[in-house]
C-alpha cells in the first residue's frame, strides 16, 4: 500500500515556513503498514495542484494534501479538487454552525470569505475539523483514496489522529509493520555496519535494516514486514530476536533501545537510579542544559549548570585556580578537571559534566587548534578528562561536543562504583 504526500503553499517553497508536516504524516502512515512512495510541494497554483493530484495518483493509493483550505483568495486547494474531480460546490451546514459558533465566542463579524469555510466539493466526506474553521475533506474514488486537511500543524495531527488514521484502517486491509529502533553513540557508521555485517546478512528476508546516522549518534531500526494476514505476534518475536544481536554484539555502544534522543536516555536511566546531574558549560554556552531541559522530566535529574566563559566566571562560579587558567588556558585538561569537580562540589549533584574548548572559526592556535574540546566527567572519587579534535565549524562543534560529553557521561554511569 503506498502513499503519496502533497503539501500546497508558496510559503514552503520560498522557505518562510519548514514542512514539518509531511515528516508527521509519513511516521503515522508507516506506523499502519502504508509506506510513503513520495513527498512533494507545490505553490498555490491551479494548474501546478490538478498536476500534482493526477500525478499522485498514478504512483499511489493514498494521495494526503495539506495546505491551501484557508478563507483568503490564494487559498485554492478546494476549488481546485472540484474541478479535479468534475464536481460543484455544496455548503456542508454542521461546518457552517462550527464557524459561526467560532465567530460569537470571540465577538467577531462573520464574513463572506469566514462563511465560504462551509463549502465543499460536492463529491467529498467532510472531516470535521474541532480546532479550526476548515473542514478536512476525504474522497474515494476509482480505488483511491484522496484527503485535503488544514496546513496548520494541530488542525491536521487531530484530523490525521482522530479520524484519517481509522478511516484508511477500515478502507484497506493494511499489511502489518513493526519497528524496533537501537540507539549507538560514539562509533561511526561505517564501523557499526562493519561489526554488525555477518548479522545484517543473515536477517531474514521479513526484516530489514536501516542505518539513521546524526552527529555522534547512529540510529539501527529494524523493521519486520507481513501482509494483512501475517501473525503479528510471529513478527514480533522475530524483531525481538534479531534486535537482541545486534544488542549483544555492540554492548556499550547501545545507549537505549528506543527511538529516544540521548540526552532522553540519559535522564531516563539517571531517574531510575535516583541520580542527580549538574554541568559546567563554556565553549558550548548552555546548549547541553538546553538538551536536556528540553526534555519532559529533566528536574527529577537535572539540578542546574554554569555557563562560564570567562576566566573569572570559570573562578567565581566553579572555583577553578586562578593559576590553573593562566598557566594551562581555558581549554585544558586542568581547567576542564577543576570545572567538573567544582560543579560537583558547588551544586551537590552525583554526577558532573564540563565542557571547555574553541567552537571556532576563530580563536585557535597552532597547539591548540579550532575544534579543541576538553571534555570532563565525575561523580565522587573518580573524574575522567579527555581531548578531543573536531572541526572547524562553530555549530557542528558545539553539537558535536554536546553529544561527546554525553556519551562520555553514560560511560561513567554504566561503570560499577566501588
Amino acid at each position: 500500500m503506498l502513499a503519496e504526500i502533497i503539501t500546497i503553499g508558496d510559503e514552503i517553497l520560498i522557505g518562510q515556513i519548514v514542512d514539518s508536516n509531511s515528516a508527521w504524516m509519513a511516521q503515522q502512515l508507516n506506523a499502519i503498514g502504508i509506506r510513503v512512495k513520495q513527498i512533494s510541494s507545490i505553490s498555490d497554483n491551479r494548474e501546478h495542484i490538478l498536476t500534482g493530484i493526477k500525478e499522485a495518483s498514478q504512483r499511489a493509493d493514498v494521495i494526503l494534501m495539506t495546505g491551501g483550505l484557508g478563507p483568503t483568495k490564494d487559498d485554492i486547494t478546494k476549488t481546485t479538487l472540484a474541478e479535479y474531480f468534475g464536481v460543484g460546490m455544496k455548503r456542508d451546514e454542521a461546518t457552517l454552525e462550527h464557524v459561526r459558533q467560532i465567530f460569537a465566542r470571540f465577538n467577531r463579524p462573520l464574513l463572506d470569505v469566514n462563511i465560504s469555510q462551509a463549502d465543499v466539493p460536492e463529491n467529498c466526506e467532510v472531516l470535521f475539523n474541532k480546532n479550526g474553521t476548515a473542514p478536512g475533506l476525504w474522497f474515494q474514488e476509482n480505488g483511491k483514496v484522496y484527503v485535503s486537511m488544514p496546513g496548520v500543524p494541530h488542525e491536521m495531527m487531530y484530523l490525521m489522529e482522530d479520524l484519517v488514521i481509522p478511516k484508511l484502517k477500515a478502507t484497506f486491509a493494511l499489511p502489518k509493520i513493526l519497528h524496533q529502533t537501537i540507539l549507538t553513540v560514539g562509533e561511526g557508521e561505517s564501523f557499526l555496519a562493519a561489526r554488525i555485517a555477518d548479522i545484517e546478512d543473515q536477517l531474514p528476508p521479513e526484516i530489514k535494516l536501516a542505518y539513521l546516522p546524526k552527529l555522534g549518534t547512529v540510529r539501527l531500526r529494524l523493521s519486520a514486514y507481513g501482509n494483512a494476514d501475517a501473525d503479528e505476534e510471529k513478527l514480533k518475536q522475530e524483531l525481538e530476536t534479531q534486535t537482541q544481536k545486534l544488542i549483544n554484539r555492540l554492548g556499550q555502544t547501545v545507549a537505549a533501545t528506543e527511538d529516544i534522543p540521548l540526552e532522553k536516555a540519559i535522564l531516563l536511566l539517571m531517574a531510575k537510579n535516583k541520580q542527580t546531574l549538574a554541568l559546567a558549560e563554556s565553549c558550548t554556552g548552555g546548549y547541553l542544559a538546553h538538551l536536556f531541559t528540553s526534555q519532559p522530566g529533566a528536574s527529577s535529574v537535572f539540578l542546574g549548570g554554569a555557563v562560564s566563559y570567562s576566566y573569572e566566571m570559570k573562578e567565581k562560579m566553579l572555583g577553578v585556580n586562578s593559576d590553573t587558567l593562566w598557566e594551562t588556558g581555558a581549554v585544558s585538561e586542568e581547567t576542564v578537571r577543576e570545572m567538573v569537580e567544582g560543579a560537583l562540589r558547588n551544586f551537590g549533584s552525583d554526577y558532573a559534566v564540563a565542557v571547555t574548548g574553541i567552537a571556532g572559526p576563530d580563536g585557535g592556535t597552532p597547539e591548540k587548534p579550532v575544534g579543541t574540546v576538553w571534555i570532563g566527567v565525575a561523580r565522587k572519587g573518580k573524574t575522567i578528562a579527555k581531548k578531543y579534535v573536531f572541526g572547524n565549524k562553530r555549530i557542528q562543534n558545539i553539537e558535536r561536543t554536546a553529544i561527546t560529553a554525553m556519551g562520555d557521561l553514560l560511560k561513567l554511569l554504566r561503570e560499577p562504583i566501588v
